[in-house]
């Protein structure tokens, strides 16, 4: 039989010629170091046999994606030490996460990290064995006899329907439902380590039973391990929930709601400043600012496809609106969870030309979203939050440069920060509207712009909105973690369902596109992005309190507010630290606050009209003249 390789080429091979075979014969390191293959795009195990005319890649440790593979067979190692250590605990999934996997159970006592070492050294002894992965096919019948005590799997058995293959695959004495593929022997998982307890919903339903889920995270070599585990205490110091309760930004209090924060002085200020600094951007580049209601009738959220696709992620809520209270007169109503309604009806208000095209609204429009009480997480994923939404219509042929103007934006913002991305485009989603032809037009211009825009991408297949295809800028911060933020919509979708026109050079009418787009995302979640990013000390032009004015003294109070004066004279973010207490506490105040600078000013400074600069993290800098330290704010600010 003749098989295709990934570079095109072929090999001739003998009948049931299995792919591990495949790979020795292609050398033997390829036999040694294969994990699983890929037999015309599905991923399989090395037993898996051959069939003439099958394309094949064999993955090793080295493959894009493999640690996916290598992480799954780990959660099976994990289940067999718990099945070894409790015998009568219950299964329910095992799958690989990013970064590791976890591993539902149902056991009859609670489990914390003390358990950890047993499970972890149970899991060494299997792995130690060096046991096979051997999958097997069975009827559904014989499926029921294996997993007779584990009522969860049975549960996942009547899921299958009829015809559908079942497969289990036998790890020692340890046997799972799973549909694979799995690395060829337990000796491949080279280092793991157990994280964290979590309680989850069996099948993520609250009314069923609350499961243990047990992460571990598993990789090729210890000194990837190590290079993660140092990753994620790096995280932990950096983590925005606890920074931002430290820093003054935020708060978060469950008698207000889940995912919706408090934002405390400084918090505001530097959303303000980004706000601001992101607003007078976007008039220079033809925006023209609108403000819409948080609340609309039910009935534009039906017109809009939200009611239907998007019902289970919004809030609604019934008012009587007749003067007899008549509850048989109650309207529906829901609170926005994006503003994009609002500039359509912006934009219907009037008759509109191919002169006024392209037209650009910008809002900084505060939406909810319901989300699951356990995916909030600080800023980074919350309730209500803050869109840096745009819509721009325009022409079908304005389409591609409109897109360009918008990664324009992308480079000027994430530029400003320091920030390098990549992006993906998401294709047509299985719940979804409009024709082919224009999902077709939509997602080809989107990939035409990042092509002369110079900018790389990936496609994510069907993970688009369901009115349209999608670029998302994927930013990296400074330890190498990867935050999806930007947004940039193609959507012919809302201009039909909402009947928009614009009469066009010919005195015809037409209907415009619609793009939709939001550079920062959230501002929450870039903010939050932001605070983990620069380790909570934000940059100059965009901190809180720029300076911290120390007097040595009370006598000093004088000349201290000659300081202040002159820097915000200048646009400077002041306070002045005058509480009785010694000069070195007030340093390490504004230290902890990560103020960017602290003056320090006492008799010498005074007489000289100088300050004393000391700098967050280069320390003191010596004296500096008050008029020459303040060209350095002023030019500071952005």
């Amino acid at each position: 039989m003749r098989i295709t390789l990934p570079d095109g080429s072929f090999k001739e091979l003998e009948s049931s010629t299995t792919a591990l075979d495949l790979a020795t014969t292609i050398s033997k390191g390829l036999g040694q170091g294969a994990l699983v293959a890929k037999v015309n795009g599905a991923a399989v195990d090395l037993s898996r046999q051959l069939n003439d005319g099958d394309s094949v890649e064999i993955v090793t440790d080295k493959s894009p994606g493999a640690l996916e593979y290598l992480r799954h067979s780990a959660s099976h190692v994990m289940a067999a030490a718990i099945r070894a250590l409790y015998p009568n605990a219950q299964f329910g999934v095992g799958p690989d996460i990013e970064d590791g996997f976890y591993y539902d159970i149902l056991l009859d006592r609670p489990l914390s990290s003390d358990d950890f070492q047993a499970i972890e050294s149970k899991m060494g002894e299997i792995i130690a064995a060096g046991l096979p992965f051997q999958r097997s096919e069975v009827s559904e019948d014989e499926a029921r006899e294996i997993f007779a005590d584990q009522h969860l799997k049975l549960e996942l058995i009547d899921d299958f329907t009829d015809g559908e293959t079942i497969s289990v695959y036998r790890l020692g004495d340890f046997v799972d439902l799973c549909r694979g593929p799995h690395v060829p022997s337990s000796t491949n998982i080279k280092a793991f380590k157990l994280m964290r307890i979590a309680g989850a919903y069996w099948r993520g339903d609250s009314e069923r039973e609350v499961m243990q889920r047990l992460y571990g995270t598993a990789w090729f070599s210890e000194a990837d391990q190590t290079e993660y585990l140092t990753r994620i205490e790096e995280a932990e110091k950096r983590d925005h929930r606890r920074l931002g309760r430290e820093l003054g930004i935020y708060i978060t209090d469950e008698r207000a709601g889940i995912g919706l924060p408090l934002y405390q002085p400084a918090g505001a200020r530097v959303i303000r400043i980004m706000q601001e600094w992101l607003r007078r951007d976007l008039y220079k580049r033809g925006y023209q600012e609108v403000i819409t209601p948080h609340i609309y009738n039910a009935d534009l959220w039906k017109i809009s496809g939200h009611y239907d696709f998007y019902h289970e992620n919004m809030y609604f809520f019934e008012i009587d609106e007749s003067e007899e209270k008549d509850l048989s007169k109650l309207s529906e109503f829901a609170i926005k969870p994006m503003n994009c309604p609002g500039h359509v009806l912006l934009y219907d208000n009037e008759l509109r030309s191919y002169r006024d095209l392209p037209l650009r609204y910008f809002e900084f429009g505060t939406v909810y979203r319901h989300e699951m009480s356990g995916a909030v997480h600080g800023l980074l994923r919350a309730r209500g939050f803050t869109q840096d939404d745009a819509h721009i219509f325009c022409t079908q042929d304005q389409v591609i440069d409109e897109v360009l103007k918008m990664l324009d934006i992308v480079d000027f913002i994430m530029e400003t920060f320091g920030f390098t991305y990549y992006a993906e485009i998401s294709t047509r989603p299985e719940m979804s509207i409009g024709d082919d032809d224009k999902w077709e037009y939509a997602t080809e211009s989107l990939m035409e712009a990042c092509r002369r825009h110079g900018l790389e991408f990936d496609i994510n297949e069907g993970d688009g909105a369901f009115y349209g295809p999608k670029i998302d800028i994927k930013v990296r911060d400074a330890i190498g973690r990867y935050w999806q933020c930007s947004t940039i919509q193609v959507d012919f979708n809302f201009p039909e369902r909402f009947n928009l026109t614009y009469r066009t050079a010919d005195n015809s009418e037409a209907q415009p596109w619609m793009l939709h787009r939001a550079i920062f995302g959230s501002i929450e979640r870039f903010l939050g992005i932001l605070i983990e990013h620069y380790s909570g000390a934000l940059p100059l032009w965009l901190a809180p309190v720029q300076v911290a004015i120390i007097p040595v003294s009370d006598k000093h109070l004088d000349y201290a507010s000659v300081v202040r004066n002159t820097l915000e004279a200048v646009g400077g973010r002041v306070a002045v630290y005058d509480q009785n207490e010694p000069m070195r506490a007030k340093i390490a105040k504004a230290q902890i606050a990560k103020v960017p600078y602290m003056l320090v000013v006492g008799d010498k400074e005074s007489a000289e009209k100088t300050v004393s600069v000391r700098e967050r993290s280069q320390g003191d800098l010596g004296a500096q003249d008050l008029d020459g330290f303040a060209q350095v704010i002023k030019d500071s600010q952005i």
